[in-house]
């Protein structure tokens, strides 16, 4: 009989994962009695592998890649923002063993945004997108929510973001790849999506010169946690934000459902997740 909260977080691959470390943090923070596992799942085995954690006493799981949208077949219950970004990252199995699917990433985005920025406003000027992921529609939606009034999106293949023109509406203009620097001209929020500047990676080649000094800036990546794009933006004298924080802040909605605290995102738990 397990008598104490179990979660974690399953994708493919998955070593890579902070997760466990953040949530690890938590429960020793708070002195909570639980435990949060890394648990490495393949596309062909998510289906059972979410019924088999229900059984075992799971409360829940953190989603990551692969899994973000495939899982959203296989809920039984999905909450209006996961239909709406189209993915999930956060799974509660409920009473009964029903699986709720839930998104918390434009969440974390917001809440990394508003600690780093505390002065932002989104009302302030059209935002600026590079790329047209999965965390891309996230931040679209959490943007569009938070007041900015027009979002500006370039992808390095045009059709993955006139697709997303087509889903949320007439508030996003697609700008070609190549002419992705004239966003940074009114931009007063801009965001990197993509991949380009992480260790390993390609780097994040457009120009930056049309960059405000009143923008503020911020990359989802964060190994390294000051990119090269948040580098070139703080020369400019541009408010960055680095990536770390959204991963953090995104968890903690899930961490409280499934043990009971509310945790604080602060410079304790960012030391304890990069150490």
């Amino acid at each position: 009989m397990i008598d104490f909260p179990r979660a974690g977080v399953i994708g493919n691959p998955i070593s890579h994962s902070l997760s466990p470390k953040l949530h690890g943090h938590w429960l020793k923070q708070y002195d909570l009695p639980g435990t949060y596992e890394a648990i490495h799942v393949t596309e062909d085995k998510l289906q059972a592998t979410l019924r088999t954690l229900s059984e075992k006493g799971f409360a829940g799981i953190n989603v990551t890649l692969p899994h973000k949208v495939a899982v959203l077949k296989y809920a039984d219950q999905v909450t209006d923002r996961a239909t709406l970004i189209g993915a999930a990252n956060t799974i509660t199995f409920k009473q009964g063993g029903t699986i709720l699917a839930d998104n918390t990433d434009g969440y974390g985005f917001i809440a990394n945004l508003r600690q780093g920025a505390p002065d932002w406003d989104p009302k302030a000027g059209p935002g600026a997108i590079f790329g047209a992921g999965g965390a891309a529609r996230a931040i679209i939606v959490a943007l569009a929510d938070a007041g900015v009034p027009e979002i500006l999106l370039s992808n390095r293949t045009r059709p993955k973001a006139e697709a997303l023109k087509a889903e949320f509406g007439t508030r996003i203009h697609v700008v070609d790849w190549v002419q992705a620097d004239t966003m940074l001209e009114t931009a007063t929020t801009v965001v990197n999506t993509t991949s380009l500047g992480m260790t390993g990676a390609q780097p994040f080649k457009v120009e930056m010169d049309a960059l405000r000094p009143d923008a503020v800036v911020t990359d989802i990546v964060y190994n390294p946690l000051q990119t090269a794009f948040l580098k070139t933006a703080a020369a400019k004298g541009c408010v960055t934000v680095d990536g770390l924080g959204m991963l953090l802040h995104q968890g903690v909605p899930g961490f409280e459902r499934w043990f009971g605290q509310r945790p604080v995102v602060d410079e304790a738990t960012r030391a304890a997740v990069l150490a």
